[in-house]
Protein backbone atom coordinates (compact mmCIF):
# COMPACT_ATOMS: atom_id res chain seq x y z
CA UNK A 1 0.00 0.00 0.00
CA UNK A 2 1.36 3.41 -0.96
CA UNK A 3 1.72 5.65 2.09
CA UNK A 4 1.85 9.39 1.51
CA UNK A 5 3.83 11.55 3.90
CA UNK A 6 1.82 13.63 6.34
CA UNK A 7 1.73 17.27 5.24
CA UNK A 8 3.82 19.77 7.22
CA UNK A 9 2.19 21.38 10.21
CA UNK A 10 0.93 24.91 9.72
CA UNK A 11 -1.15 27.36 11.74
CA UNK A 12 -4.21 29.31 10.66
CA UNK A 13 -2.21 32.50 11.19
CA UNK A 14 0.38 31.38 8.63
CA UNK A 15 -2.30 30.38 6.13
CA UNK A 16 -3.92 33.79 6.56
CA UNK A 17 -0.53 35.43 6.14
CA UNK A 18 0.09 33.58 2.87
CA UNK A 19 -3.32 34.61 1.52
CA UNK A 20 -2.84 38.22 2.66
CA UNK A 21 0.52 38.36 0.84
CA UNK A 22 -1.23 37.86 -2.52
CA UNK A 23 -1.95 41.15 -4.24
CA UNK A 24 -5.54 41.26 -5.46
CA UNK A 25 -6.63 41.80 -9.05
CA UNK A 26 -3.38 40.81 -10.78
CA UNK A 27 -4.71 37.83 -12.77
CA UNK A 28 -7.34 38.16 -15.46
CA UNK A 29 -10.48 36.08 -14.94
CA UNK A 30 -10.00 32.95 -17.09
CA UNK A 31 -12.59 32.16 -19.75
CA UNK A 32 -13.44 28.53 -19.06
CA UNK A 33 -13.02 26.14 -22.02
CA UNK A 34 -16.25 25.16 -23.79
CA UNK A 35 -17.05 21.69 -25.14
CA UNK A 36 -20.10 20.93 -27.29
CA UNK A 37 -22.49 18.23 -26.15
CA UNK A 38 -23.54 17.59 -29.74
CA UNK A 39 -22.05 17.39 -33.23
CA UNK A 40 -22.53 19.61 -36.29
CA UNK A 41 -21.39 17.06 -38.87
CA UNK A 42 -24.60 17.46 -40.88
CA UNK A 43 -24.84 21.21 -40.44
CA UNK A 44 -27.43 20.98 -37.66
CA UNK A 45 -27.08 19.71 -34.07
CA UNK A 46 -27.01 15.91 -33.78
CA UNK A 47 -26.55 13.68 -30.71
CA UNK A 48 -22.95 13.55 -29.54
CA UNK A 49 -20.72 14.69 -26.75
CA UNK A 50 -17.16 15.15 -25.56
CA UNK A 51 -14.67 12.83 -23.91
CA UNK A 52 -13.40 14.34 -20.66
CA UNK A 53 -10.62 12.94 -18.52
CA UNK A 54 -9.49 13.60 -14.97
CA UNK A 55 -5.76 14.27 -14.85
CA UNK A 56 -3.06 15.11 -12.35
CA UNK A 57 -1.59 18.38 -13.57
CA UNK A 58 -0.12 21.69 -12.38
CA UNK A 59 -2.10 24.90 -11.89
CA UNK A 60 -1.21 28.47 -10.88
CA UNK A 61 -3.89 30.01 -8.66
CA UNK A 62 -2.10 33.39 -8.58
CA UNK A 63 0.68 35.15 -10.47
CA UNK A 64 2.93 35.16 -7.39
CA UNK A 65 2.30 31.54 -6.36
CA UNK A 66 4.24 28.65 -7.89
CA UNK A 67 2.19 26.12 -9.85
CA UNK A 68 0.82 23.39 -7.62
CA UNK A 69 -0.35 19.82 -8.18
CA UNK A 70 -4.11 19.50 -8.73
CA UNK A 71 -6.59 17.03 -10.18
CA UNK A 72 -8.43 18.69 -13.08
CA UNK A 73 -10.85 17.89 -15.91
CA UNK A 74 -10.19 18.39 -19.60
CA UNK A 75 -9.75 16.73 -22.98
CA UNK A 76 -6.05 16.15 -22.22
CA UNK A 77 -3.51 16.68 -19.45
CA UNK A 78 -2.35 19.82 -21.28
CA UNK A 79 -5.85 21.36 -21.52
CA UNK A 80 -7.21 20.23 -18.12
CA UNK A 81 -8.29 23.25 -16.10
CA UNK A 82 -9.59 24.40 -12.71
CA UNK A 83 -12.59 24.52 -12.93
CA UNK A 84 -13.17 22.06 -15.74
CA UNK A 85 -14.61 22.88 -19.17
CA UNK A 86 -18.19 23.99 -19.73
CA UNK A 87 -20.33 21.38 -21.50
CA UNK A 88 -22.90 23.10 -23.72
CA UNK A 89 -25.91 21.03 -24.81
CA UNK A 90 -29.04 21.83 -26.83
CA UNK A 91 -32.62 21.13 -25.82
CA UNK A 92 -33.98 17.84 -27.22
CA UNK A 93 -30.56 16.77 -28.59
CA UNK A 94 -29.11 13.89 -26.56
CA UNK A 95 -25.74 14.48 -24.97
CA UNK A 96 -23.36 11.71 -23.95
CA UNK A 97 -20.23 12.47 -21.95
CA UNK A 98 -17.46 9.86 -21.86
CA UNK A 99 -15.47 10.16 -18.64
CA UNK A 100 -11.93 8.80 -18.49
CA UNK A 101 -9.89 8.29 -15.34
CA UNK A 102 -6.23 9.23 -15.86
CA UNK A 103 -5.52 9.81 -12.16
CA UNK A 104 -2.64 8.08 -10.40
CA UNK A 105 -3.23 4.79 -8.62
CA UNK A 106 -4.14 4.84 -4.92
CA UNK A 107 -6.56 7.72 -5.47
CA UNK A 108 -9.69 7.87 -3.35
CA UNK A 109 -12.99 9.72 -3.43
CA UNK A 110 -14.10 11.76 -0.41
CA UNK A 111 -10.59 12.05 0.96
CA UNK A 112 -10.17 8.74 2.79
CA UNK A 113 -9.83 5.02 2.18
CA UNK A 114 -12.77 4.54 4.56
CA UNK A 115 -14.94 5.21 1.49
CA UNK A 116 -13.36 3.15 -1.31
CA UNK A 117 -14.45 3.98 -4.86
CA UNK A 118 -17.36 2.10 -6.37
CA UNK A 119 -16.27 -0.50 -8.93
CA UNK A 120 -16.98 0.45 -12.56
CA UNK A 121 -20.64 0.01 -13.44
CA UNK A 122 -23.52 1.78 -15.13
CA UNK A 123 -24.92 2.88 -11.74
CA UNK A 124 -24.07 6.36 -10.50
CA UNK A 125 -23.45 6.80 -6.79
CA UNK A 126 -21.69 9.37 -4.60
CA UNK A 127 -18.69 7.01 -4.63
CA UNK A 128 -18.41 6.91 -8.41
CA UNK A 129 -15.08 8.53 -9.23
CA UNK A 130 -16.00 8.42 -12.91
CA UNK A 131 -19.75 8.45 -13.50
CA UNK A 132 -21.46 7.69 -16.81
CA UNK A 133 -23.47 10.63 -18.06
CA UNK A 134 -25.97 11.22 -20.82
CA UNK A 135 -29.02 13.21 -19.88
CA UNK A 136 -31.15 16.18 -20.82
CA UNK A 137 -32.74 18.04 -17.91
CA UNK A 138 -36.45 18.63 -18.57
CA UNK A 139 -36.17 22.41 -18.73
CA UNK A 140 -36.04 25.02 -21.42
CA UNK A 141 -32.71 26.32 -20.17
CA UNK A 142 -30.48 25.26 -17.32
CA UNK A 143 -27.04 25.70 -15.81
CA UNK A 144 -26.16 22.59 -13.84
CA UNK A 145 -22.96 21.36 -12.25
CA UNK A 146 -21.25 18.09 -13.11
CA UNK A 147 -18.65 17.26 -10.49
CA UNK A 148 -16.82 14.45 -8.86
CA UNK A 149 -16.59 14.04 -5.09
CA UNK A 150 -13.50 15.45 -3.36
CA UNK A 151 -10.53 13.39 -4.49
CA UNK A 152 -7.24 12.67 -2.72
CA UNK A 153 -4.23 10.42 -2.69
CA UNK A 154 -4.38 7.58 -0.19
CA UNK A 155 -3.76 9.13 3.25
CA UNK A 156 -2.53 12.26 1.48
CA UNK A 157 -3.72 15.76 0.78
CA UNK A 158 -6.97 16.35 -1.12
CA UNK A 159 -6.06 17.75 -4.52
CA UNK A 160 -9.38 19.03 -5.72
CA UNK A 161 -12.99 18.51 -6.70
CA UNK A 162 -13.09 18.67 -10.49
CA UNK A 163 -16.25 20.50 -11.60
CA UNK A 164 -17.74 21.12 -15.04
CA UNK A 165 -20.72 23.41 -15.67
CA UNK A 166 -23.38 21.80 -17.86
CA UNK A 167 -25.39 24.33 -19.89
CA UNK A 168 -28.60 23.39 -21.66
CA UNK A 169 -29.69 25.88 -24.30
CA UNK A 170 -32.78 26.32 -26.47
CA UNK A 171 -31.42 28.42 -29.39
CA UNK A 172 -34.83 29.58 -30.64
CA UNK A 173 -36.05 30.56 -27.19
CA UNK A 174 -32.71 32.18 -26.27
CA UNK A 175 -32.81 34.25 -29.47
CA UNK A 176 -36.28 35.48 -28.55
CA UNK A 177 -35.01 36.50 -25.09
CA UNK A 178 -32.18 38.58 -26.67
CA UNK A 179 -30.01 38.40 -23.55
CA UNK A 180 -26.25 39.01 -23.84
CA UNK A 181 -24.57 36.17 -25.79
CA UNK A 182 -21.11 35.19 -27.00
CA UNK A 183 -17.83 34.33 -25.29
CA UNK A 184 -17.07 37.97 -24.43
CA UNK A 185 -20.46 38.88 -22.99
CA UNK A 186 -21.79 35.60 -21.49
CA UNK A 187 -19.59 34.24 -18.67
CA UNK A 188 -19.62 31.43 -16.15
CA UNK A 189 -18.31 32.53 -12.75
CA UNK A 190 -17.45 29.69 -10.37
CA UNK A 191 -16.59 30.88 -6.86
CA UNK A 192 -14.83 28.78 -4.22
CA UNK A 193 -11.97 29.10 -1.73
CA UNK A 194 -8.60 27.55 -1.02
CA UNK A 195 -5.68 27.77 1.43
CA UNK A 196 -2.04 27.61 0.40
CA UNK A 197 1.34 26.77 1.87
CA UNK A 198 4.10 29.26 1.17
CA UNK A 199 5.28 27.07 -1.72
CA UNK A 200 1.86 27.46 -3.41
CA UNK A 201 0.65 23.92 -2.71
CA UNK A 202 -2.91 23.38 -1.53
CA UNK A 203 -3.66 23.00 2.16
CA UNK A 204 -6.52 21.17 3.82
CA UNK A 205 -6.56 20.21 7.47
CA UNK A 206 -5.15 16.70 7.79
CA UNK A 207 -7.02 15.79 10.99
CA UNK A 208 -10.79 15.63 11.30
CA UNK A 209 -12.94 17.01 14.11
CA UNK A 210 -13.36 13.50 15.55
CA UNK A 211 -10.34 11.53 14.28
CA UNK A 212 -11.22 8.44 16.33
CA UNK A 213 -14.47 8.19 14.35
CA UNK A 214 -13.30 9.57 10.99
CA UNK A 215 -9.64 10.54 10.50
CA UNK A 216 -10.19 13.50 8.17
CA UNK A 217 -13.85 14.52 8.13
CA UNK A 218 -14.74 18.16 8.86
CA UNK A 219 -18.43 19.04 8.46
CA UNK A 220 -17.62 22.66 7.61
CA UNK A 221 -14.46 23.96 5.99
CA UNK A 222 -13.61 27.65 5.51
CA UNK A 223 -10.43 28.72 3.75
CA UNK A 224 -8.45 31.96 3.39
CA UNK A 225 -8.36 32.83 -0.34
CA UNK A 226 -11.34 33.47 -2.60
CA UNK A 227 -10.97 31.82 -6.02
CA UNK A 228 -12.98 32.74 -9.13
CA UNK A 229 -12.60 30.52 -12.20
CA UNK A 230 -9.35 29.13 -10.80
CA UNK A 231 -7.63 32.44 -9.93
CA UNK A 232 -7.36 34.22 -6.58
CA UNK A 233 -9.16 37.59 -6.66
CA UNK A 234 -9.01 38.10 -10.45
CA UNK A 235 -10.16 41.03 -12.58
CA UNK A 236 -12.24 41.25 -15.77
CA UNK A 237 -12.14 44.04 -18.35
CA UNK A 238 -15.68 44.93 -19.42
CA UNK A 239 -17.26 47.42 -21.80
CA UNK A 240 -20.04 49.83 -20.88
CA UNK A 241 -22.83 47.45 -21.83
CA UNK A 242 -24.83 44.49 -20.50
CA UNK A 243 -23.10 41.22 -19.54
CA UNK A 244 -24.61 37.90 -18.49
CA UNK A 245 -23.08 35.88 -15.64
CA UNK A 246 -23.94 32.36 -14.51
CA UNK A 247 -22.65 32.58 -10.92
CA UNK A 248 -22.08 29.21 -9.23
CA UNK A 249 -21.05 28.76 -5.59
CA UNK A 250 -18.84 25.66 -5.39
CA UNK A 251 -17.44 26.31 -1.91
CA UNK A 252 -17.40 23.58 0.71
CA UNK A 253 -19.58 25.41 3.23
CA UNK A 254 -19.31 29.16 2.67
CA UNK A 255 -22.37 31.11 1.59
CA UNK A 256 -21.74 34.11 -0.66
CA UNK A 257 -23.74 37.30 -0.18
CA UNK A 258 -22.68 39.16 -3.30
CA UNK A 259 -23.01 42.84 -4.17
CA UNK A 260 -21.40 45.21 -6.68
CA UNK A 261 -19.69 48.34 -5.42
CA UNK A 262 -20.57 51.79 -6.75
CA UNK A 263 -24.29 51.15 -7.05
CA UNK A 264 -24.43 48.59 -9.86
CA UNK A 265 -27.33 46.15 -9.69
CA UNK A 266 -27.98 42.52 -10.56
CA UNK A 267 -30.94 41.65 -12.75
CA UNK A 268 -31.74 38.02 -12.02
CA UNK A 269 -33.19 36.15 -15.01
CA UNK A 270 -32.80 32.50 -14.02
CA UNK A 271 -32.08 29.91 -11.39
CA UNK A 272 -29.96 26.80 -11.76
CA UNK A 273 -32.65 24.98 -13.73
CA UNK A 274 -34.90 27.44 -15.54
CA UNK A 275 -35.66 31.02 -16.43
CA UNK A 276 -37.73 33.01 -13.95
CA UNK A 277 -41.22 34.09 -14.91
CA UNK A 278 -40.01 37.70 -14.92
CA UNK A 279 -36.70 39.39 -14.06
CA UNK A 280 -35.85 40.59 -10.53
CA UNK A 281 -33.53 43.56 -9.97
CA UNK A 282 -31.63 43.51 -6.69
CA UNK A 283 -28.58 44.97 -4.99
CA UNK A 284 -27.52 41.70 -3.36
CA UNK A 285 -27.79 37.96 -3.99
CA UNK A 286 -27.11 35.13 -1.56
CA UNK A 287 -25.91 31.74 -2.76
CA UNK A 288 -25.40 28.68 -0.60
CA UNK A 289 -23.02 25.94 -1.78
CA UNK A 290 -24.10 24.32 -5.09
CA UNK A 291 -26.53 27.14 -5.94
CA UNK A 292 -26.51 29.07 -9.22
CA UNK A 293 -27.75 32.50 -10.24
CA UNK A 294 -28.25 33.61 -13.84
CA UNK A 295 -27.89 37.41 -13.79
CA UNK A 296 -27.38 40.37 -16.10
CA UNK A 297 -25.24 43.36 -15.10
CA UNK A 298 -25.43 46.60 -17.08
CA UNK A 299 -22.03 48.29 -16.78
CA UNK A 300 -23.24 51.28 -18.81
CA UNK A 301 -24.92 52.43 -15.58
CA UNK A 302 -21.54 52.70 -13.80
CA UNK A 303 -20.43 56.15 -12.68
CA UNK A 304 -16.85 54.97 -12.06
CA UNK A 305 -14.20 53.00 -13.95
CA UNK A 306 -14.27 49.94 -11.70
CA UNK A 307 -16.55 47.90 -9.47
CA UNK A 308 -15.61 45.32 -6.84
CA UNK A 309 -17.72 42.17 -6.40
CA UNK A 310 -17.99 41.92 -2.62
CA UNK A 311 -19.17 39.27 -0.15
CA UNK A 312 -20.47 40.03 3.35
CA UNK A 313 -22.00 36.66 4.32
CA UNK A 314 -21.04 35.58 7.87
CA UNK A 315 -19.53 32.10 8.18
CA UNK A 316 -21.09 29.80 9.17
CA UNK A 317 -24.18 31.48 7.77
CA UNK A 318 -26.13 33.33 9.13
CA UNK A 319 -24.75 33.91 12.66
CA UNK A 320 -21.02 33.30 12.28
CA UNK A 321 -17.94 35.49 11.81
CA UNK A 322 -18.10 38.51 9.56
CA UNK A 323 -15.72 38.23 6.57
CA UNK A 324 -12.50 40.21 6.76
CA UNK A 325 -10.76 42.15 3.98
CA UNK A 326 -9.73 38.90 2.26
CA UNK A 327 -13.06 37.11 2.41
CA UNK A 328 -15.00 40.30 1.75
CA UNK A 329 -13.79 40.68 -1.84
CA UNK A 330 -14.24 38.30 -4.77
CA UNK A 331 -13.02 40.03 -7.95
CA UNK A 332 -12.81 43.40 -9.72
CA UNK A 333 -14.53 44.61 -12.89
CA UNK A 334 -12.47 47.23 -14.76
CA UNK A 335 -14.85 49.27 -16.93
CA UNK A 336 -13.46 50.58 -20.21
CA UNK A 337 -14.31 54.15 -21.20
CA UNK A 338 -16.31 55.02 -24.30
CA UNK A 339 -19.13 53.39 -26.19
CA UNK A 340 -19.21 49.60 -26.52
CA UNK A 341 -18.02 47.95 -29.72
CA UNK A 342 -20.01 46.42 -31.24
CA UNK A 343 -23.06 48.38 -30.01
CA UNK A 344 -25.11 46.63 -27.34
CA UNK A 345 -28.41 45.46 -28.81
CA UNK A 346 -29.23 42.99 -26.02
CA UNK A 347 -32.04 43.55 -23.56
CA UNK A 348 -33.77 42.03 -20.53
CA UNK A 349 -37.40 41.32 -21.48
CA UNK A 350 -40.17 42.08 -19.01
CA UNK A 351 -41.48 38.52 -19.32
CA UNK A 352 -39.18 35.51 -19.42
CA UNK A 353 -40.75 32.05 -19.02
CA UNK A 354 -44.15 32.14 -17.29
CA UNK A 355 -45.14 28.87 -15.64
CA UNK A 356 -48.08 27.46 -13.76
CA UNK A 357 -48.30 27.68 -10.00
CA UNK A 358 -47.16 24.62 -8.06
CA UNK A 359 -49.91 22.24 -6.93
CA UNK A 360 -49.83 18.92 -5.11
CA UNK A 361 -52.97 17.73 -6.93
CA UNK A 362 -52.15 14.49 -8.71
CA UNK A 363 -48.98 13.77 -6.73
CA UNK A 364 -48.53 10.00 -6.53
CA UNK A 365 -46.70 9.84 -3.19
CA UNK A 366 -45.56 11.85 -0.17
CA UNK A 367 -42.10 11.04 1.21
CA UNK A 368 -40.47 12.25 4.43
CA UNK A 369 -36.76 13.03 4.12
CA UNK A 370 -35.17 13.73 7.51
CA UNK A 371 -31.66 15.02 8.16
CA UNK A 372 -30.05 13.95 11.47
CA UNK A 373 -26.86 14.89 13.23
CA UNK A 374 -25.19 13.15 16.18
CA UNK A 375 -22.72 14.95 18.44
CA UNK A 376 -19.80 13.95 20.64
CA UNK A 377 -19.47 14.93 24.31
CA UNK A 378 -17.50 17.95 23.06
CA UNK A 379 -20.53 18.99 20.96
CA UNK A 380 -18.75 18.15 17.70
CA UNK A 381 -20.51 16.39 14.85
CA UNK A 382 -19.79 12.66 14.60
CA UNK A 383 -22.41 11.40 12.12
CA UNK A 384 -24.96 12.87 9.73
CA UNK A 385 -27.73 10.66 8.39
CA UNK A 386 -30.63 10.96 5.95
CA UNK A 387 -33.63 8.96 7.14
CA UNK A 388 -31.35 7.18 9.58
CA UNK A 389 -29.16 5.87 6.75
CA UNK A 390 -25.46 6.52 6.43
CA UNK A 391 -23.43 7.34 3.35
CA UNK A 392 -22.72 3.73 2.38
CA UNK A 393 -26.22 2.30 2.90
CA UNK A 394 -28.24 1.09 -0.11
CA UNK A 395 -30.62 3.50 -1.84
CA UNK A 396 -34.04 3.49 -0.16
CA UNK A 397 -36.03 6.18 -2.01
CA UNK A 398 -36.86 5.05 -5.55
CA UNK A 399 -39.27 7.42 -7.35
CA UNK A 400 -40.65 6.29 -10.67
CA UNK A 401 -39.55 8.08 -13.80
CA UNK A 402 -42.29 10.49 -14.96
CA UNK A 403 -44.05 10.64 -11.58
CA UNK A 404 -44.85 13.68 -9.45
CA UNK A 405 -44.17 13.44 -5.71
CA UNK A 406 -44.33 15.59 -2.59
CA UNK A 407 -41.25 15.51 -0.37
CA UNK A 408 -41.46 16.76 3.20
CA UNK A 409 -37.83 17.55 4.05
CA UNK A 410 -37.15 17.91 7.79
CA UNK A 411 -33.90 19.46 9.03
CA UNK A 412 -32.98 18.19 12.51
CA UNK A 413 -29.30 19.14 12.14
CA UNK A 414 -28.13 21.82 14.58
CA UNK A 415 -27.60 24.47 11.89
CA UNK A 416 -28.98 25.74 8.62
CA UNK A 417 -27.98 23.52 5.73
CA UNK A 418 -28.15 23.49 1.93
CA UNK A 419 -29.68 20.56 0.11
CA UNK A 420 -29.44 19.87 -3.60
CA UNK A 421 -30.76 17.06 -5.73
CA UNK A 422 -28.70 15.73 -8.61
CA UNK A 423 -30.47 15.36 -11.98
CA UNK A 424 -33.87 16.39 -10.61
CA UNK A 425 -35.80 19.61 -10.08
CA UNK A 426 -38.36 20.75 -7.54
CA UNK A 427 -40.46 23.66 -6.33
CA UNK A 428 -40.72 24.67 -2.68
CA UNK A 429 -44.36 25.25 -1.75
CA UNK A 430 -44.27 25.52 2.06
CA UNK A 431 -41.77 26.08 4.88
CA UNK A 432 -43.02 25.37 8.41
CA UNK A 433 -41.32 25.87 11.78
CA UNK A 434 -41.46 22.78 14.02
CA UNK A 435 -42.74 23.09 17.60
CA UNK A 436 -41.46 20.97 20.49
CA UNK A 437 -38.51 20.16 18.24
CA UNK A 438 -36.65 18.31 21.01
CA UNK A 439 -39.60 15.99 21.57
CA UNK A 440 -39.86 15.38 17.85
CA UNK A 441 -36.09 14.79 17.59
CA UNK A 442 -36.21 12.27 20.46
CA UNK A 443 -39.05 10.38 18.80
CA UNK A 444 -37.42 10.42 15.36
CA UNK A 445 -34.10 9.24 16.82
CA UNK A 446 -35.97 6.29 18.33
CA UNK A 447 -38.47 5.46 15.58
CA UNK A 448 -37.19 7.15 12.39
CA UNK A 449 -40.82 7.47 11.29
CA UNK A 450 -42.23 10.96 10.76
CA UNK A 451 -45.84 9.75 10.63
CA UNK A 452 -45.48 7.69 13.83
CA UNK A 453 -43.90 10.74 15.50
CA UNK A 454 -46.91 12.89 14.54
CA UNK A 455 -45.06 15.23 12.21
CA UNK A 456 -48.26 17.10 11.37
CA UNK A 457 -48.74 17.85 15.08
CA UNK A 458 -45.21 19.27 15.32
CA UNK A 459 -45.32 21.24 12.04
CA UNK A 460 -47.62 23.92 13.45
CA UNK A 461 -45.18 26.80 13.94
CA UNK A 462 -44.90 29.96 11.87
CA UNK A 463 -44.85 29.53 8.11
CA UNK A 464 -42.00 31.17 6.22
CA UNK A 465 -42.42 32.52 2.73
CA UNK A 466 -40.78 30.20 0.22
CA UNK A 467 -39.59 33.44 -1.40
CA UNK A 468 -37.38 34.04 1.64
CA UNK A 469 -36.02 30.54 1.29
CA UNK A 470 -35.62 30.35 -2.48
CA UNK A 471 -36.36 33.55 -4.41
CA UNK A 472 -35.96 31.72 -7.62
CA UNK A 473 -33.83 29.03 -5.99
CA UNK A 474 -31.44 31.54 -4.55
CA UNK A 475 -32.08 34.45 -2.24
CA UNK A 476 -32.01 38.13 -3.08
CA UNK A 477 -32.71 41.34 -1.23
CA UNK A 478 -35.55 42.22 -3.57
CA UNK A 479 -39.04 42.75 -2.17
CA UNK A 480 -40.78 41.80 -5.38
CA UNK A 481 -43.81 39.56 -5.25
CA UNK A 482 -42.86 36.04 -4.16
CA UNK A 483 -45.65 34.46 -6.18
CA UNK A 484 -43.95 34.53 -9.56
CA UNK A 485 -40.41 33.90 -8.33
CA UNK A 486 -41.18 30.72 -6.50
CA UNK A 487 -42.50 29.14 -9.69
CA UNK A 488 -38.94 28.66 -10.88
CA UNK A 489 -37.68 25.11 -10.96
CA UNK A 490 -34.48 24.50 -9.05
CA UNK A 491 -32.11 21.82 -7.82
CA UNK A 492 -30.89 23.46 -4.58
CA UNK A 493 -32.52 24.92 -1.49
CA UNK A 494 -31.52 26.30 1.91
CA UNK A 495 -32.93 24.40 4.91
CA UNK A 496 -33.29 26.31 8.16
CA UNK A 497 -32.76 24.23 11.29
CA UNK A 498 -35.85 22.66 12.90
CA UNK A 499 -37.88 23.40 9.79
CA UNK A 500 -40.09 21.26 7.58
CA UNK A 501 -39.93 22.21 3.90
CA UNK A 502 -42.48 20.85 1.43
CA UNK A 503 -41.00 20.24 -2.03
CA UNK A 504 -43.01 19.40 -5.12
CA UNK A 505 -41.07 17.03 -7.35
CA UNK A 506 -42.52 17.41 -10.87
CA UNK A 507 -42.15 14.66 -13.49
CA UNK A 508 -38.48 13.75 -13.96
CA UNK A 509 -36.90 12.33 -17.09
CA UNK A 510 -34.09 10.65 -15.18
CA UNK A 511 -34.44 7.15 -13.76
CA UNK A 512 -32.20 7.93 -10.80
CA UNK A 513 -31.11 10.98 -8.91
CA UNK A 514 -29.30 11.59 -5.64
CA UNK A 515 -29.70 13.85 -2.62
CA UNK A 516 -26.60 15.74 -1.46
CA UNK A 517 -26.22 17.83 1.69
Amino acid sequence: MLMAQQPPQVTEAILHQVAASLQMYLDELPQMPKLLGYTLDTGSPEPGGPTIGMYETRWKFHRDLPATTVFANGTSAQTASVPGPTIEAIQDVSTGVTWENHLPSHTYCHGTPLFPPQPPSTEVSPRSCISPAGFNPPNRTAVLLLGSPPISRRLGQPLGRPNCPYVLRDPAFDAKMNLPVGLEFDHHLMIFERSFYKDGSLYLNYTGDNPTIHPQWQPECFREAIIANGKAWPYLLVQRRKYRFHIINVSNARCSSLALANGLLFTMVGSDSSYLASPVTTQRILLSPAETFDVVVDFSAATTTESILTNDAPYPYPNGTQPDQLMGQVMKFIIKPGAPSPPDTSCVPASLAPSQAATIVGASLTRYITLYEYLSSANLSTHRYINGKCFLDPVMEKPKSGSTEVWEVINLIGDNHPLHIHLATFRAIKVQQLVDEQGFLNCMTSKNDAVACNVTGHATGPTLSTFRLMRGCGRTSSRSSPVTKRRSLCTSIWLNKTMLCTLLMPPQLQDMFTIAT
